[in-house]
């Protein structure tokens, strides 16, 4: 968004970050980000990312102690940090994938926010086993500070796109933006 600006001085720019699901249209705004596997297929999708891949952390004195999970069904007998987007939400079930196969699994979490930053701290405190987008942790793991866990269960999918609806008569701004994107990336 930085080089945007820049590069388009007499555009502002109005963003709003929540995990709330809603209709742009009718909130009023130009466009969205979403991973692409929860898009409307109504819109119009412009990648922003290669695809993603989730991964789950511990510390390595909480495996000392606790000990790796083998398998992804055996997470629910582990402290867990968990994930909702509001509290009267369920808090997110884990994905993964067995020989092609997509199942889920509810952690019962130990820990529940919306804060992907306190399940960062938490989990870099020994507080448990955590769920994230794999370039959260990827720093962590580089260091030695979190073990990956897990691996073999979580293949990447399709990443974040920026998404909006047809429209005949875009808005100049729109265009720019798309254009912008398509440079970037």
């Amino acid at each position: 968004m930085a080089t945007f600006a820049m590069a388009h001085p007499g555009v502002t720019i109005d963003i709003t970050v929540t995990d709330e699901e809603f209709d742009i249209v009718a909130a009023g705004f130009d466009a969205g980000v979403r991973l692409g596997e929860v898009i409307e297929q109504d819109m119009i999708a412009v990648p922003l990312t290669s695809d993603q891949r989730e991964m789950v952390v511990a510390t390595p004195g909480y495996l000392e102690i606790h000990g790796a999970p083998e398998h992804p069904r055996e997470l629910v007998h582990h402290r867990c940090i968990g994930w909702r987007p509001s509290p009267n939400v369920a808090p997110y079930r884990w994905e993964f994938e067995e020989n092609g196969v997509p199942f889920d699994v509810a952690v019962e979490p130990q820990i529940t926010t919306n804060d992907l930053r306190l399940m960062l701290r938490t989990a870099l405190a020994g507080g448990g086993i955590t769920f994230a987008l794999e370039e959260t942790f990827r720093p962590f793991v580089k260091t030695g500070e979190l073990v990956p866990l897990l691996g073999d269960f979580l293949p990447p999918f399709p990443g974040f796109f920026l998404y909006f609806p047809q429209r005949r008569n875009m808005a100049p701004k729109m265009r720019a933006l798309i254009e912008h994107i398509r440079q970037w990336r």
